[in-house]
This record gives C-alpha cells, sequence and structure tokens, in this order.
C-alpha cells in the first residue's frame, strides 16, 4: 500500500518549497522529496553565496577607491576561508530554517531520491507514495563539454568548493553564470579570461548593455576571448592548459571554470513511466497553469526550461498551490515583462523587450531615450566606471515597453521601475515623477 497525500513535490529547491509551504497553509497533505540540501541550487550553490561572493568582490573595488576619498587603508589583507567559512555557515542557516518551516507547516520531508513508478505513484527506495497532484520541482545541474580533460575543470558548483582564490582561471561561457563568476574572481584578484563561443557575452540582453558590459569588463582587467571553442584540456604540472579548436592555446592555468548552460535534472524521474515525454532539450514541457500532458502532473522551475530564474520558480509554484487548493481556479503566473538582474561588475538589471525584440514586435513603431554618465559616486575617482540606461517606449503614448540599466545600484533600483511597466507606465508617467536626487535612478525620470 502507498502512503496517500493531497501532493508530493519532487525537488526540495526554491519552486517546490513555494508550492509545498502554500499547500499546505491551504490544509493540504503534502509531502516533500529531496535527497539533497533544502534550498536547491538558489540557497545552496547559486543566487545566494554567489551574492556573498559578488559583496565580498565589491568591498575589494570600493577599497580600492576609497583612497580617492581620503582613506588609507596600507595594511588591508584578505582572507579566503574567512569569507567561505562565514559564507557557508549562513547557508546552513538558511537550511536549518527552512526545515524549521516544513516542520512548522506539518510537511512530511522524505529524505531520498523520488521516481515515477505510474503517473501518480512515487517510490522512494522501497516505499511508495500517491496523490492526487505531483509536482516535479527537481531544477538543473551544470553542463560540462564533451572534450578531452574536461572532468580537470571544474562547474559553478565546484566554485563554492575552491579552498583558495585560483591565480590565473579561465571561465568557459557567455551567460550569467560566466559573466558574474568571472567579475567575482577579478574583484578578488584573479587574473580571468572569459571564453566567449561567438563575439559578446549575455547576447540575449540589450546590444546596449552589452556593448556596456564588454567595456567595463576589459576596463577591469578581464580578458574576452571571442570565438573561443575549446578542444582540449591537459595537465601540465602543477597547471592547466586549454586548447581551443582554432589552436590557440592558454597554459599556466591553475582553474578552469565549465559555465557553458544547465541541464534538467530528470534522468531519475522515471517520467516514462508516468507517460511524461521531455523536449529536445529534455525539459519538461507545460502548459500556461504549469501542467505536463498528464492530468495532476505538474512542473514548474528550471526543469522546465522556462525564465530559469528563482522568483519565477517561486511565483509559479504558489500560484500552482493557490489553484488547486484554494479555488483560485485561474491562478497562473505570467511570463511576460519578467525582471530580472545580473550580479557583474557593475551589475545589470533589465525588465521588458530588447531594442531588437521590440522592433520585431512593433516595427518602427518605437522610441529610444539612452544615457550614459558617470555616477556621483566616481566623480571624485580616478576609475570613472559609467552607468548606461535604456528605455523603450511605443505608440502615441509613448508606453514603455523596455528597461535596461548597467552600472552602480542597477539591481536594487530596478524592481520599482519593473513594477511600473508591468502596470503599464508611459514615458509621461515617468517624466511626471520627482526625482530624487542625487541618485543615479533619478536619470530614469528625466530622460530626453
Amino acid at each position: 500500500m502507498a502512503t496517500e497525500y493531497d501532493l508530493i513535490v519532487i525537488g526540495a529547491g526554491s519552486g517546490g518549497i513555494a508550492a509545498a509551504n502554500r499547500a499546505a497553509s491551504y490544509g493540504a497533505r503534502v509531502a516533500l522529496i529531496e535527497n539533497g540540501r533544502l534550498g536547491g541550487t538558489c540557497v545552496n550553490r547559486g543566487c545566494v553565496p554567489k551574492k556573498i561572493m559578488w559583496y565580498a568582490a565589491a568591498y575589494a573595488e570600493a577599497f580600492d577607491e576609497a583612497e580617492d576619498y581620503g582613506f588609507s587603508h596600507s595594511g588591508l589583507t584578505f582572507d579566503w576561508n574567512t569569507l567561505v567559512t562565514r559564507r557557508d555557515a549562513y547557508v546552513r542557516r538558511l537550511n536549518d530554517i527552512y526545515a524549521s518551516n516544513l516542520n512548522q507547516n506539518k510537511i512530511d520531508l522524505i529524505r531520498g531520491t523520488g521516481h515515477f513508478m505510474q503517473a501518480h505513484t512515487v517510490a522512494v527506495d522501497d516505499t511508495h507514495y500517491s496523490a492526487e497532484h505531483i509536482l516535479i520541482a527537481t531544477g538543473a545541474y551544470p553542463s560540462v563539454p564533451d572534450i578531452e580533460g574536461a572532468e580537470l575543470g571544474i562547474t559553478s558548483d565546484g566554485f563554492f568548493e575552491l579552498g583558495q582564490p585560483p591565480q590565473q582561471v579561465a571561465v568557459v561561457g557567455a551567460g550569467y553564470i560566466a559573466v558574474e563568476l568571472a567579475g567575482m574572481l577579478r574583484g578578488l584578484g584573479s587574473a580571468v579570461q572569459l571564453l566567449l563561443r561567438r563575439h559578446a557575452p549575455l547576447r540575449n540582453f540589450d546590444d546596449t548593455i552589452t556593448a556596456a558590459l564588454v567595456t567595463a569588463m576589459q576596463d577591469r582587467g578581464i580578458a574576452l576571448l571571442t570565438q573561443a571553442t575549446p578542444k582540449r584540456l591537459s595537465q601540465n604540472g602543477d597547471s592547466l592548459s586549454l586548447e581551443l579548436e582554432d589552436g590557440r592555446q592558454l597554459t599556466k592555468l591553475d582553474t578552469v571554470i565549465w559555465a557553458i548552460g544547465r541541464l534538467p535534472a530528470t534522468k531519475h524521474l522515471d517520467l516514462d513511466k508516468a507517460g511524461i515525454q521531455v523536449n529536445s532539450g529534455g525539459f519538461i514541457e507545460t502548459n500556461e497553469f504549469q501542467e505536463t500532458e498528464i492530468k495532476g502532473v505538474y512542473a514548474v522551475g528550471d526543469v522546465t526550461g522556462r525564465a530559469a530564474l528563482t522568483p519565477v520558480a517561486i511565483a509559479a509554484g504558489r500560484r500552482l498551490a493557490d489553484r488547486l487548493f484554494n479555488q483560485q481556479t485561474e491562478a497562473k503566473l505570467d511570463y511576460n515583462t519578467i525582471p530580472t538582474v545580473v550580479f557583474s561588475h557593475p551589475p545589470i538589471g533589465t525588465v521588458g523587450f530588447t531594442e531588437t525584440q521590440a522592433r520585431k514586435q512593433y516595427g518602427d513603431d518605437i522610441k529610444l531615450y539612452t544615457s550614459r554618465f558617470t555616477p556621483l559616486r566616481n566623480g571624485i575617482t580616478d576609475h570613472k566606471p559609467k552607468c548606461t540606461m535604456k528605455l523603450i517606449v511605443t505608440g502615441d503614448n509613448e508606453k514603455v515597453v523596455g528597461c535596461h540599466v548597467i552600472g552602480e545600484g542597477a539591481d536594487e533600483l530596478l524592481q520599482g521601475f519593473a513594477v511600473a511597466i508591468k502596470m503599464g507606465a508611459t514615458k509621461a508617467d515617468f517624466d511626471n515623477t520627482v526625482a530624487i536626487h542625487p541618485t543615479s535612478a533619478e536619470e530614469l525620470v528625466t530622460l530626453r
């Protein structure tokens, strides 16, 4: 006999935990299956520890600028182990908080690897569990290239296990993770080479922002290698050598980080036993209500391949629980106009259409407002990093359909502007808002 629940969630990452807690708050009997640490990638090997490392790099950069403000810090030292110890302790506290919340909500946490026996029955070891509703929220894992010696490199998971900072590092990739790791490591003193398969990083972002990022990374001493496809990684004494397909050789590396994308964690699920098919990328496809092709089986988060962002998984999971257990029959996540931030150095904040997307959608019926300036903080410093902003509007009423920022504070200022754009704000609404001076954010309401 299988133990019966109203909802079984496979995967205790951000989306799975959010759905489980919301469903339990409505009185549903919930089981949550997880074979690793609570919180999934975001808490343990992603957003949270990454942001802590980003702050550390930001401190290093601030110390460099502090001399221009009259501060002397000739005896300043940095201890990697202190940072890592405190970072990991914070993550463990979050793990404990998740466990406590699950317990308070009377959710059964089942430790182990869950896999389907049939559409509504899941097994963990030799024990079976059944439910009318089953949610797959197993996330994704880092991809490694299929080349000779790839095992000598590490992924983003391995980055968080480094016992000391690398001196010479090659980061391979062009997306969020590659850009963020490159910036963090450079800020903390590593010599960094970023290898791009094509011409630029973050190719799906607005071209203006991408160009500004390239300039900023190069200004900070990151070497960008374009049209760079790895062919072979080899050990050469105490160092690594990376050969590219065009014959270029990168030598005397002590670390190579693969940041070339993530793959859906579905192999252990035995999806075929539930009748669920995956697409060509291995992702589980869902409709607008997070439903798979099998009634009563759902998926949220990175395993679906849709907007692989922690807040998206959380929002989708909660809305699913609202619909299933609180009679909110039309509850679903709107995947349009999702804001996102890249914790590069400086950070990027973006919401809505890029210029390319807007032209595809509206043709010539768009207008661009841009600004590039030195933030006041750097007005008196020798180093003059720039902030770049761009608004994209359409129609006679100049509805704002895209907002893109790279520069100090972009990560924090975007949230409020994202609310305005989600509500349909126009350029006139921006113009009619009194500016907060002196800030970088005021530029977005004073663009001409």
